[in-house]
């Protein structure tokens, strides 16, 4: 798991790379644009079919029942929200097939089988990086921190980056335009308390509270 959450914190450092060096690399401005976001789609969609398998291999199925089946679109469609989720329940081999197509053409499909987790999979859950603390705040606003956490083996630039870039794609996706479409102001507030935890997860974040809490001045005690 810790490699992964390294390559994943390889990836974001790589895109910042491109960005500053491609430029200088060809004076043709839409033909760096052109290469920056064919890599950076590509990085994604391996990043999500990366996240599809660690879904389909730790996620609990006790049973093919309705409401369990629909537990499990639920927790998918918190992280490919955007996708269309196709569930078909197997009785006779004991398995529920999930296919997820995204609108940006990726398409991902697997089996979960019916029982517990294996111990290969909880051994893997148990080395997970840690979340750290992560308060951020607006320039216009220092008073006000929205309490959010990283994984540990990110640094805070590298943190700040994977949420500019998810908070981007969100307000570009089916959501986020449906969500504009109904006059919600684009803002970062309205982005953080909007969100899907799956999609913080993925990039190494996570959210403690959907609103700001303002700066505590604390006030030390006279001296004696």
């Amino acid at each position: 798991m810790m490699k992964k959450e390294t390559k994943k914190s390889n990836e974001a450092q790589l895109l910042d790379l491109l960005k500053r060096v491609l430029p200088k690399a060809t004076h043709d401005a839409q033909l760096a644009e052109k290469i920056y976001q064919a890599i950076e789609s590509e990085l994604k969609t391996k990043a999500q079919a990366l996240a599809f398998e660690k879904f389909c291999g730790r996620i609990e199925l006790p049973n093919l029942e309705q409401k369990t089946v629909a537990d499990v679109k639920l927790q998918l469609a918190a992280s490919f929200g955007d996708g269309d989720i196709t569930l078909k329940p197997n009785k006779k081999e004991q398995s529920l097939m999930v296919e997820v197509a995204l609108p940006e053409g990726g398409q991902f499909s697997g089996e979960i089988k019916v029982g517990a987790v294996t111990a290969a999979d909880s051994e893997e859950q148990e080395v997970t990086l840690k979340f750290v603390p992560f308060p951020v705040c607006l320039p216009g606003d220092k008073e006000l921190v929205w309490l959010l956490a990283k994984r540990e083996n990110l640094t805070p630039e590298e943190a700040g980056i994977a949420l500019s870039k998810l908070e981007e794609e969100f307000w570009a996706s089916k959501t986020g335009q449906k969500l504009l479409r109904d006059r919600v102001e684009r803002s970062f507030p309205e982005f953080i308390a909007r969100v899907a935890g799956g999609l913080l997860t993925e990039v190494g974040l996570k959210r403690h509270y959907k609103t700001p809490e303002p700066v505590k001045l604390l006030r030390t005690a006279p001296k004696r």
